[in-house]
């Protein structure tokens, strides 16, 4: 048995271990000593039966918009193989949101539970190891407006280099209240990409709690403005994007921003200087020697020079080869894995043993007044 699994719920195991036992009929004192199961037998017998709770999945959705379970709500429960994910199973919520899964999450590696409201999917990673009763699943109505979901902060990275210019955008927006902003016709965040660009962009979005993951663009009437094409869920959704103009040095470079955003930030690197209106000089951030300005308009016009300065070569060339060295370290736990499981089970034992010691004065009596 897994021992990650064991810990968390011991209480409620052997708790539910002796409730069980009484429930069968192994009552303390009543049946003759001949009929009585043997502590280690009784151990077996609740060990066994309790295997099947162990290995499943249960948990609940709540909508969090209305305040109430999610009842008849689709469920899916997925694994992680070589082509992605794959989904194994799907179940119905009942009246009360709650679900369950006859399925055993320590076999199957990484896992994923997925549910769909209003045609926008929330997911809860499952790491190997980690809880799997009693799970509780958020999710929210969508609407097409954006309610009070805003970009509360937004950076342009200029690095360039040769004769072309890699432009890197962040945007970060908050969504504070209880409902999700999803627009598949207009989309939600709209951005500025300029001609120079191509129409050549690569975007990634991140919901709350997610994995970063492409996300689809599309023209908007207004020239140079794309729409992203990715819901707003409550809490913080991040964009990352980047693109490639042609780049001369000393020229000017001009852009405007299309989002309402509380912040923007223009950033050039170590090695890159850069000058013009509208910038608020915010200084240098000591990590990466970077140089941040704050924009105080939506529209920019800047003037950079330098350029990126080259990553150094590893110093042993067969470095560069080999790729990293990683070293992996086990937590603690695993080294310790037998010892956890064998001071559950001592600690099973002795609550087994006390229960069938209980009974034994019990006999010694009616046998007295007999």
């Amino acid at each position: 048995m897994n021992s990650f699994l064991l810990l968390p719920n011991l209480k409620t195991f052997a708790l539910w271990g002796r409730q069980s036992c009484l429930r069968a009929g192994f009552q303390p004192a009543h049946p003759p000593k001949a009929d009585r199961l043997r502590p280690s037998r009784l151990l077996l017998f609740c060990l066994l039966a309790a295997t099947p709770l162990m290995a499943s999945i249960t948990g609940r959705v709540e909508n969090q918009t209305t305040g109430k379970p999610q009842a008849s709500a689709t469920v899916t429960f997925y694994k992680f193989g070589q082509g992605g994910m794959e989904p194994v199973t799907s179940v119905k919520t009942d009246p009360q949101g709650h679900f369950a899964f006859d399925q055993d999450p320590a076999s199957q590696g990484p896992s994923m539970l997925r549910v769909e409201i209003d045609g926008v999917t929330y997911n809860k990673i499952m790491p190997p190891g980690s809880r799997a009763q009693d799970l509780v699943l958020d999710v929210y109505n969508a609407s097409k407006q954006p309610g009070r979901a805003k970009v509360s902060k937004h950076m342009i990275l200029f690095q360039p280099s040769g004769g072309q210019m890699t432009v890197n955008e962040t945007f970060l927006m908050e969504n504070p209240g209880k409902t999700t902003w999803a627009d598949p016709t207009n989309g939600t965040l709209h951005f500025y990409l300029p001609a120079a660009a191509g129409g050549q962009i690569d975007i990634n979005g991140t919901a709350p709690d997610g994995m970063p993951v492409p996300v689809p663009t599309d023209k908007t009437s207004k020239p140079d403005v794309y729409t992203a094409k990715f819901e707003i869920k409550p809490g913080e959704t991040r964009f990352d994007l980047n693109y490639t103009v042609p780049y001369t040095e000393g020229a000017e470079y001009a852009g405007k921003v299309a989002s309402k955003d509380d912040n923007t930030y223009l950033i050039a690197p170590q090695g890159v200087t850069m000058g013009g209106a509208n910038l608020e000089d915010l200084g240098e951030e000591p990590r990466t020697h970077a140089h941040i300005f704050g924009l105080t308009g939506d529209s920019y016009a800047v003037k950079l020079t330098g350029a990126v300065a080259a990553a150094p070569p590893p110093a042993d060339p067969s470095a560069a080869d080999s790729g990293p060295q990683v070293e992996v370290v086990m937590p603690r736990l695993y080294s310790q894995g037998t010892v956890i499981v064998l001071l559950a089970l001592g600690v099973l034992a002795v609550g087994f043993a006390l229960l069938y010691r209980a009974s034994v004065p019990r006999e010694g009596n009616e046998r007295s007044r007999g």
